[in-house]
């Protein structure tokens, strides 16, 4: 369960709540359909934890850490175990996809393809792009528009632009995890040779693109309400930004920046659901 990262799962859930939204919006909301896609982003938010852990664990990039618990890199599991953990969480994913591309469209397939590749190539294979600054990139791609949109267009069987829009909040919502997970991890990741887009740009510009993750979906959804009016309530989140926010900019480190990590997952959680019934709900 510690492997599993519970506090990250908020990345999995949101972005298929919004695509509901979006399709609740239209009349087109089908459950079913919206309960395989919640499968499918669990099981590749948790397969690509796994991922993660097994990658940085066999290449010793986790034996010092002050974040969340490691199980290869802390010896609580072999590599093997972990391995074999986010292979079935692949498998879990791929087989609920399988399902909706064979009532929507095969295309989906592809998405599928390359959700998988993106999350095992993060940190795994001999040149993993998590290493070289494109992990919030492949972020945004997969929880963010992928995941939003691709939720969308399984229940309403097209690409509905306003799905793509309120992708952008919910993607740099989740590229504002992964940021201040490496704004924690810049010490061991530059002793590492990690480079992730937090050591490229240093301590001081990673808060600052912290604070935009965090505070720009507000103004998303507030242009958003051009269309849909109630997206509006997504300001009721404003006061959850508020203390990860100050803590991060008054150059808070180490643990705690665990708790800004808790904190953040809550206003992503918070500011999903808002965001989803200013979408469902159209006057």
């Amino acid at each position: 369960m510690a492997g599993a990262r519970p506090r990250t799962l908020p990345a999995a859930i949101v972005p298929v709540a919004v695509g509901s939204g979006v399709a609740g919006g239209y009349g087109q909301f089908v459950a079913w359909r919206a309960a395989l896609a919640l499968v499918v982003a669990l099981a590749l938010q948790v397969g690509v934890n796994y991922a993660n852990d097994y990658s940085d664990g066999i290449r010793g990039t986790d034996e010092q850490r002050v974040g969340p618990v490691r199980l290869v890199g802390s010896g609580l599991a072999t590599p093997r175990q972990v391995l074999a953990a986010a292979l079935a969480s692949f498998l879990v994913a791929g087989l609920a996809g399988l399902v909706l591309a064979a009532v929507v469209s095969w295309w989906l397939l592809l998405l599928g393809v390359a959700a998988v590749g993106a999350a095992w190539f993060y940190t795994g294979g001999s040149r993993p792009y998590g290493y070289r600054a494109l992990g919030e990139v492949s972020v945004f791609a997969f929880f963010g528009v992928g995941a939003v949109a691709g939720t969308a267009y399984v229940q309403m069987d097209r690409l509905a632009w306003l799905a793509i829009a309120a992708a952008v909040p919910v993607g740099l919502l989740a590229c504002a995890l992964l940021v201040i997970n490496n704004l924690r991890d810049i010490p061991t990741d530059e002793a590492t040779g990690k480079r992730t887009l937090a050591v490229v740009l240093g301590d001081r510009r990673t808060r600052v693109l912290y604070a935009g993750c965090v505070w720009a979906p507000f103004a998303v959804a507030a242009a958003m309400a051009a269309v849909a009016p109630l997206t509006l309530i997504t300001l009721a989140a404003v006061p959850l930004s508020v203390q990860p926010v100050r803590q991060v900019l008054r150059a808070t480190t180490g643990p705690g920046l665990i708790a800004v990590l808790g904190q953040t997952g809550r206003l992503q959680l918070a500011f999903g659901l808002l965001l989803t019934v200013g979408l469902a709900v159209r006057p």
